[in-house]
């Protein structure tokens, strides 16, 4: 870095517990981004089965496109991606991720096989996935500490609300639109229709981010922008960070299997289709995620405000000993003991989810957030996104074929919430005292 760079850093950064307004619009705009692309990310779940039997594809092929390409190309941009996050212009790196979303979007309405529909997921979900790390960063410097609890509950509620909205509108478009097609998109399948029509409406969410300006960096502990510094400061937090990642990384398995994996249960095993079930999965979700977000983001706030040595992960550790059980929502009698388990499955997956961002934005320095989330995303991106929805065609598989998806999806969520419990409780006993007491 120039000396030159230096001091513009410098100048741009305020004193560490410098107190700084919450600025809530910002924080309101970027959770309606937020919002379109968890819409965008989610919307094929829903019309899977249907694009499985018009491309003639294998629940392993679905597993590929809905995980691997979800997961590897995040992994192989983390460390680049976590660099701008910590020193670069977030705001311009924003609307590239979400352009990329929209695009892929698009592209999945013209997916020809699994090669191109492979390729359009993965600029979804790399868009949408990556995108949240930007957004999580952002608003960190758009509020004061005490209030970051809170500011995570609001992004947490755009997301979910979005992950329900692509649930509920893509079973809706499906209807209405093998019902009453539009003209210029008669041709095409009404999974595809809806696809084109959710990523042109999310193209209009870039605009407006053009406008937004970039925030100053607060609870600054190290000026520099090289990246050594950085993970050797991360690795030096292994005994807190290590667990915490296992921890998110077990719910992030749980509940990315069962939200890819639910549709084809439903069909299958209880004989329902999309139009049945998508409005109340999509409510689901939205109620859970509304719950657990506000449960989560002032549960993290009170554990923190107490100031007891891991008191704001006690809430995690919690959750995931509902989630076990929660787990078995595959294999239920009914639909009924469906619905139940399922809520409370994405009721727990979000508690952890905001109590581990939570985590990160009080207890690493500012500078080490972004690699931080961004190390997690690598380790998270290969097991938790990857390798979850293909751990459990392979668990099928070995029980004997196809049929039996709903038993392996069972089995995988549970032992993935065995190993969550056991990170979280190791994260909790391992916290620092805050950002700057690591000792």
């Amino acid at each position: 870095m120039t000396p030159g760079e230096t001091a513009q850093s410098a100048r741009r950064t305020p004193a560490p517990g410098a107190d700084h307004p919450t600025a809530w619009r910002a924080i309101a705009f970027l959770t309606v981004i937020l919002f379109g692309g968890s819409l965008m990310r989610t919307v094929f779940a829903p019309l899977q089965e249907a694009a499985k039997l018009d491309l003639k594809l294998s629940d392993f092929d679905i597993s590929l496109a809905q995980g691997l390409a979800a997961g590897a190309p995040v992994a192989i941009i983390a460390v680049p991606l976590a660099w701008i996050i910590d020193h670069g212009h977030r705001v311009r790196l924003l609307i590239a991720l979400m352009a990329i979303c929209v695009i892929g979007t698009m592209w999945t309405a013209f997916a020809g096989g699994l090669a191109s529909l492979f390729l359009a997921r993965v600029f979804s979900a790399l868009g949408a996935g990556c995108a949240t790390s930007v957004i999580i960063s952002l608003v960190a410097d758009l509020c004061a500490p005490d209030r970051r609890g809170r500011s995570i509950v609001i992004l947490a509620l755009g997301a979910y609300v979005g992950t329900a909205a692509g649930f509920a509108l893509g079973g809706l478009l499906l209807k209405v639109l093998a019902a009453h097609p539009i003209v210029s998109l008669a041709a095409m399948a009404p999974w595809r229709a809806t696809h084109l029509l959710l990523g042109a409406a999310g193209a209009l969410l870039l605009f407006p981010l053009f406008f937004l300006r970039e925030p100053a960096r607060h609870e600054v502990e190290l000026v520099g922008a090289a990246l050594g510094p950085t993970l050797r400061a991360l690795w030096a937090k292994r005994r807190f960070l290590g667990p915490l990642f296992v921890g998110q990384i077990g719910v992030t398995m749980a509940d990315t299997a069962a939200s890819i994996w639910a549709t084809p249960v439903l069909i299958r095993q209880y004989h329902l289709q999309p139009p049945e079930f998508a409005a109340w999965v999509g409510g689901l979700i939205l109620i859970s995620g509304v719950a657990g977000s506000v449960l989560a983001g002032f549960a993290a706030d009170f554990g923190h405000r107490t100031g007891r040595r891991g008191g704001l992960l006690i809430s995690a550790v919690v959750a995931t000993l509902v989630g076990v059980p929660a787990a078995l929502f595959p294999i239920m009698p009914s639909v009924g003991g469906f619905q139940i388990c399922f809520f409370f499955l994405l009721l727990t997956g979000t508690v952890c989810a905001v109590v581990a961002s939570t985590a990160v934005t009080v207890l690493i320095p500012n500078e080490e957030r972004g690699a931080s989330m961004s190390a997690f995303g690598i380790i998270n991106a290969l097991v938790g996104m990857s390798l979850a929805p293909t751990i459990v065609t392979l668990g099928s598989r070995a029980l004997g074929g196809e049929q039996h998806l709903a038993a392996s999806l069972a089995i995988t969520g549970v032992v993935a919430g065995l190993f969550s419990f056991a990170g979280y409780f190791l994260a909790m006993r391992n916290a620092p005292v805050s950002a700057t007491q690591w000792r």
